[in-house]
């Protein structure tokens, strides 16, 4: 066979392999095999896309950890103790120095209504009131005062430590700045925050702390905000800004409450002095006939069951202008 003879079979030949050639290179195109490896490349390879939201999610289960552990923390909260009533109030008191103070308030109470009275029983009851009752309440209203006074002045306080942060100062020396030109009761709270500390405390353990003396829920938020940045991380002078901005709101939204309860405050009041009123008035003018109410045993009688009655009528209207925030 001379080589013309067998040109026709190497052409074919050689268009076999090449047609060979081209089907191995263009078959993954056409059936989309190579587009399938790229896209497993692509999901086995982790992008700069991928770790972020990666990092996202675990800061997110950062956040929750430790606001359960916040959570756990305000469940198994301190017993609220007499010391620890006192601190609430602010006073500069021992246990010792409050008892002497109530046993003198319940002997010049039971002084006073033995003079008044002449009756050693009600005397008796006086002193119990005075010893035991008196110094509660007093207590009660110094605390409720402080805690207004630290509501108004924690904003400015957060105020501060943002801008300290903005500026590059580090968060404990923006605590002292607090703890040096604050207002009082924010400077003194801050001052123990910064003792704490340097009794070996952690700056989110110092500020929970806070909470258990001024227990408020704006405390406790500054108290979340915290702990979270120091265990999370995160921008705290975004997160401390933020803050700042609800804590004055609340306390516009507490503003706006209170005028609009007034007239139902005013309300009540007059409501509840009008038979105290009445009775006085009446006492002055005809001492004879109002008289029957503690002579007679029906006037008695009346005179409980208005009490109870009239109690239970402020108590109500007291709790419907009451609101929690």
């Amino acid at each position: 066979m001379t080589l013309a003879g067998n040109f026709p079979l190497a052409a074919g030949l050689l268009a076999v392999a090449v047609a060979g050639i081209v089907y191995v290179l263009l078959l993954p195109l056409l059936t989309g095999e190579r587009r399938a490896a790229q896209r497993l490349k692509t999901i086995s390879v982790p992008t700069a896309g991928s770790s972020g939201r990666a990092a996202t999610v675990s800061r997110r289960d950062q956040v929750a950890k430790t606001l359960n552990e916040i959570e756990a923390k305000s469940k198994g909260a301190t017993k609220v103790t007499l010391e620890l009533k006192i601190a609430r109030a602010g006073l500069p008191w021992t246990v010792r120095t409050f008892w002497t103070v109530s046993v003198g308030i319940g002997a010049a109470l039971g002084l006073i209504v033995l003079m008044i009275t002449e009756s050693p029983l009600v005397a008796l009851g006086g002193v119990f009131v005075g010893a035991l009752g008196v110094p509660q309440y007093l207590l009660r209203r110094l605390r409720l005062r402080r805690i207004a006074k630290f509501n108004k002045e924690l904003p400015n306080a957060v105020d501060v430590i943002v801008r300290g942060i903005r500026t590059g100062i580090p968060v404990g020396d923006c605590f002292r700045m607090v703890s040096r030109e604050a207002e009082e009761p924010v400077r003194s709270e801050f001052r123990t925050i910064i003792e704490t500390q340097a009794l070996g405390l952690s700056l989110g353990e110092s500020v929970s702390r806070l909470y258990e003396r001024v227990p408020v829920p704006e405390v406790n938020f500054f108290s979340i905000v915290i702990n979270i940045q120091q265990q999370s991380g995160g921008n705290l002078s975004e997160a401390l800004g933020n803050l700042s901005r609800v804590l004055r709101e609340r306390r516009k939204m507490a503003g706006k409450v209170q005028a609009m309860s007034m007239e139902a405050k005013a309300s009540a009041s007059i409501i509840a002095a009008l038979p105290f009123g009445v009775a006085g008035i009446t006492t002055l003018t005809s001492p004879d006939y109002i008289s029957l109410l503690w002579t007679t045993d029906a006037g008695k009688i009346a005179l409980v069951g208005s009490g109870l009655w009239m109690a239970c009528g402020i108590l109500t209207i007291k709790k419907m202008i009451a609101f929690d925030f």
